[in-house]
């Protein structure tokens, strides 16, 4: 018998998740945030998938930028790319925000990796101006440089009452806990089960 016989074992599809603390899974045990969780979603969904956790408390769209290279190793299929809450919160303009996720897909379609790029809503602390200029930006890029697009990160909680959001999120009303991460990942599962299956 030849070794050339021998059965070929299928790699996993791996999938780099490069985002902020939202991502990173800020204040959660190991095991309880988004990569985790999203890992399992999968895996109990039949997806064959090695997931990164990318993700950089404090992360914004430029620190993104900045890594986005070493992110894109030689090994990553994919991507999921969701970043600009912390642009938001510092109240940064949504045109270099908007420059700077540009940069990253750019970044992607050169090393010839499929993204699911995930929006974020700004608040109305800024504006209505401002909002519609940060909402808009993700279903901008994504049709410019035709990647996929879940248009909101925190869809899965939008329907929890404003009196029971302590229930999904942590003290700093910020980050969601175990049960908010859970929702959100029902939401997201399939977009990144979608993903993981274009890739050959």
């Amino acid at each position: 018998m030849s070794l050339g016989s021998a059965p070929v074992l299928a790699e996993p599809v791996v999938i780099a998740a490069l985002g902020d603390s939202l991502t990173h899974g800020y204040g959660l045990p190991q095991g309880d945030g988004f990569v985790p969780q999203l890992s399992a979603w999968l895996k109990e969904a039949g997806v064959e998938v090695e997931l990164q956790n990318a993700g950089v408390s404090g992360d914004t769209t430029q620190g993104g930028l900045a890594r986005v290279d070493w992110t894109l190793g030689p090994d990553v299929d994919a991507m999921i790319v969701a970043l600009g809450g912390n642009d938001v919160l510092r109240g940064i303009d949504p045109a270099l925000s908007k420059a700077n996720l540009a940069g990253i897909l750019e970044a992607a379609a050169i090393a010839d990796v499929d993204v699911l790029l995930v929006g974020m809503t700004a608040p109305n602390n800024f504006g209505v101006e401002y909002k519609a200029a940060f909402d808009s930006m993700y279903g901008t890029l994504a049709a410019e440089f035709d990647v996929a697009l879940a248009p909101d990160f925190f869809a899965g909680l939008r329907d929890v009452p404003t009196n029971q959001l302590a229930t999904v999120m942590q003290p700093d009303g910020i980050h969601p806990n175990k049960d908010g991460v859970v929702r959100i990942v029902e939401v997201l599962g399939p977009y990144v089960q979608i993903l993981a299956a274009k890739i050959e």
